[in-house]
């Protein structure tokens, strides 16, 4: 019989500076069909990250593709203003061409100009 104990920490540390929940939430989902436009059910995917903030994430990937930019728009409208810990990660850099489409090759654009569109509220 094996008597062992598996601990599993409740947050975790990235960059040994910035500490967030385990489990985060992954906003690609509460797009549109095919990660493309508005869910069905906007209210309803805003009451999703409502609930998960308040059950302890602090984390939160998105990206300026799911929608595009559907995702993160949800966020800015259900959670801003921001709780002093909530971390929200995004990427940019792909170009979405329509629902299901991901083309293999992302195109060059500055990083700061989409990720300060991406954020604004």
């Amino acid at each position: 019989m094996n008597n062992t104990t598996i601990s599993i920490e409740k947050t975790l540390t990235i960059g040994g500076e910035l500490t967030v929940s385990r489990m985060g939430y992954g906003a690609m989902r509460i797009t549109g069909k095919g990660i493309w436009g508005p869910p069905k059910d906007e209210d309803e995917a805003k009451r999703v990250l409502e609930k998960a903030v308040e059950l302890g994430v602090n984390f939160i990937d998105t990206a300026d593709s799911y929608g595009p930019f559907i995702s993160e728009e949800l966020i800015a409208e259900a959670l801003y203003p921001y709780p002093d810990d909530l971390v929200i990660a995004t990427k940019g850099g792909l170009l979405r061409t329509g629902p299901d489409e991901w083309p293999v090759k992302p195109i060059r654009l500055t990083c700061r100009k989409r990720l300060t569109e991406a954020l604004s509220v």
